[in-house]
């Protein structure tokens, strides 16, 4: 009787202590959590490489007098002509800029050639790094620069353009959390069909959130991981889809042992021990191929690996700690109205991934020659993928700074409105400033503030912004440049580093992230040919996914260019979440070998206990990757369009026929160099250093 009080008090007393651990970490995280947003860095230059030349040009514009500076462009148009009384509001405003702030120069007019726009270059060191009074002497001048009857005055320029972009990531962390919270609100009362379950996981991944965003800042503040607006966002997506998938596996594994087992404690003991390890591998897969993001070049790639692994992990810890404990105290009665009772029979009926896996093998080698002609033929949609994407393309909604530098392009084709920015050794300004004049595509030269040893040139390209003949107009002034020791830099210059850094970064990531994760398949499924299968559909998904992206980007959504980072990022997430599903339906699959059953019987078994739990985990998935393709950003649209798309083709086409067709292609041969694939059948239950099953729907 003693044992037998001393097991219900363990049974009481572990969920209430996990709660209380957790209830306490919440105390102790809640502020850092809410300084999470404040860390965000969103230049481009926060983006770049450490090595690129306009990082080193920012980095020195840093120490010149005054620190960095905010360039704008104020640009005043009217259709018919300017009038002398718009000539003269232009220039009233200008004072008025001139005296409530304080600029590094006089600004200077600059007439149109058809004398219907005239344009003001702007510049102060006033704000110097401070984002908040960047923006807010953005917006004064703003206030300042007023058109009317028939004259419009925009401001524009890259100090603008900065400040648009941080309005857009400043509501990002609020907008990605609501949208998403109740897109998987949704989604789990339709999986669970009762009005208090759907609660249960939906609090834990607001839990797991907020342990996410305190160690995000953590990592910034310990070791200086850039973190970005667009990282940041990322990170939501994850912890919320993650999280829930882990969450939909492990309850539906414990529903089941509530048959079996009287007490809910004893139920989810089982549940863990059942569902723990494919979860724990699945977490395992997405983790490390977000860590190889730490050999990035760019800063904003290498910060993502850890800021995303973070999320990842604060969910896994939730969800095997905090969910379990909320669910042994409530109890069976969570469930209603569907309760298992315990003892009872699950209600039988026709399992709609049985019955696809079964059309699947009476022609197995069609089924998968079929499916993968159709991904090839997807995959062929890549060809139509634009180039990278100018910043004015960036924004799905224009805002004011792109509507004036759409201006400026069309009224000053002879010359670029925005300057590149050459810092030179004081010792060979004047050669620089020569050299920089005389190279082709080169309009004017002008040198501006000197200091710490450094000068500051403006050039101003004949060709207008992120064009190809700009372009060759930036590596002709690298080229001539190098020798002198000159840098050159300037918001043109940092998108050519972002491509460069993104070209290099692919070469180095993707073979990273493929050894890493077959190595923990191999590690988990003692195979080597069932890993190389899950490695290879994965990598057709994504190549899938992107074709169809290149068939809707440009043609249906119109978006001007595809973001250079799309194709590095969504391999990562699409190859690290795809091989989870992968992991429950293949460990499931070995489990069943090992049990004896044939190949064809091992692959249908898996597929229609895990099935509706994969579909529905992929769903949610989806779903809460779907949410980043309602933000005015059109990098953060293309990434949330693939990963989703990648992740649906890889749940219902990928995992429910041509994994299950090609495994009864293969059969013993699927496991191969292991035991398995040389073994006799075995008809006695798996032994305790057998893997346990995935979990069941």
């Amino acid at each position: 009787m003693g044992a037998v009080r001393t097991r219900t008090g363990r049974r009481r007393a572990v969920p209430w202590a996990v709660a209380g651990l957790w209830i306490a970490a919440l105390v102790l995280l809640g502020p850092l959590a809410g300084k999470f947003a404040g860390i965000q860095q969103n230049r481009a230059v926060d983006y770049l490489p450490d090595s690129a030349d306009s990082t080193q040009v920012a980095r020195v514009q840093d120490e010149l007098p005054g620190g960095e500076s905010t360039d704008l462009v104020l640009v005043y148009h009217r259709g018919g002509g300017l009038t002398d009384a718009d000539r003269r509001t232009a220039a009233g405003q200008i004072a008025e800029v001139r005296g409530a702030y304080d600029l590094t120069g006089e600004p200077r007019g600059v007439p149109s050639k058809d004398g219907s726009t005239l344009m003001y270059p702007v510049s102060s060191t006033q704000p110097g790094q401070d984002e908040e009074a960047r923006d807010a002497f953005v917006d004064g001048v703003r206030e300042i620069a007023e058109g009317g009857g028939g004259l419009s005055a925009e401001v524009g320029g890259p100090g603008a353009l900065n400040t648009d972009m941080n309005k857009v990531f400043e509501t990002l962390d609020a907008t990605l959390l609501f949208a998403t919270l109740g897109v998987v609100t949704v989604l789990l009362v339709l999986i669970y069909r009762s009005p208090f379950l759907w609660l249960v996981p939906l609090a834990v991944a607001g839990v797991a959130a907020v342990a996410a965003m305190a160690a995000g800042y953590g990592l910034h503040e310990l070791f200086g991981v850039t973190v970005t607006g667009q990282s940041g966002g990322v990170m939501t997506v994850l912890v919320l889809g993650a999280g829930t998938d882990y969450a939909l596996l492990l309850i539906a594994r414990y529903r089941e042992e509530l048959r079996r087992h009287e007490r809910p404690y004893d139920a989810m003991r089982t549940a863990l021990r059942g569902c723990g390890p494919a979860v724990l591998a699945s977490s395992g897969t997405v983790a490390a191929g977000l860590l190889c993001l730490l050999a990035a070049d760019l800063n904003s790639s290498s910060g993502m690996g850890p800021v995303g692994m973070a999320g990842v992990l604060a969910a896994l810890v939730a969800m095997t700690t905090l969910l379990p404990a909320v669910l042994v105290l409530l109890g069976r009665r969570v469930f209603w109205p569907l309760i298992p009772a315990f003892g009872s029979e699950p209600r039988a009926r026709r399992s709609l991934f049985a019955a696809m896996g079964t059309s699947a093998t009476r022609r197995p080698a069609a089924v998968l020659a079929g499916g993968g002609v159709l991904l090839g033929a997807l995959a062929l949609g890549t060809l139509n993928l634009s180039g990278g994407i100018r910043q004015e393309d960036s924004f799905t909604e224009r805002p004011e700074s792109i509507t004036a530098m759409r201006t400026l392009a069309r009224e000053y084709p002879e010359r670029s409105s925005r300057p590149l920015t050459v810092i030179a050794p004081d010792g060979r300004a004047e050669a620089v400033l020569e050299r920089a004049r005389a190279t082709d595509g080169v309009a004017e030269a002008v040198p501006g503030r000197g200091g710490a040893g450094w000068t500051e040139i403006a050039v101003f390209a004949t060709a207008p912004p992120e064009t190809p003949a700009e372009t060759r107009t930036i590596e002709a002034l690298r080229d001539r440049l190098d020798p002198e020791g000159a840098y050159v830099g300037g918001p043109s210059a940092q998108q050519i580093d972002l491509a460069a850094g993104e070209a290099r970064d692919r070469k180095v990531i993707v073979p990273l992230v493929l050894a890493a994760v077959f190595v923990i398949l191999v590690g988990l499924l003692r195979s080597l040919v069932a890993p190389l299968l899950l490695l290879a559909a994965v990598v057709a998904v994504w190549g899938a996914a992107l074709g169809i992206g290149g068939l809707v980007f440009e043609p249906v959504l119109g978006f001007g260019g595809t973001d250079p980072g799309l194709g590095l990022l969504s391999f990562v997430f699409l190859v690290a979440l795809g091989v989870d599903y992968g992991i429950f339906l293949m460990h499931r699959m070995r489990e069943e070998s090992v049990r004896g059953a044939e190949p064809e019987a091992a692959a249908l078994t898996a597929l229609r206990t895990t099935g509706g739990v994969i579909a529905s985990a992929g769903v949610v998935l989806a779903a809460t990757f779907a949410v980043l393709t309602t933000l005015p950003m059109v990098g953060l649209v293309e990434l949330g369009f693939v990963i989703a798309v990648g992740v649906l083709l890889d749940t219902f086409l990928v995992r429910t026929y041509l994994v299950t067709t090609a495994s009864v292609l293969l059969k013993r041969r699927m496991w191969w160099p292991g035991r398995l694939s040389r073994a006799p059948r075995r008809t006695t239950p798996a032994t305790d250093d057998e893997p346990v099953s995935a979990p069941a729907s």
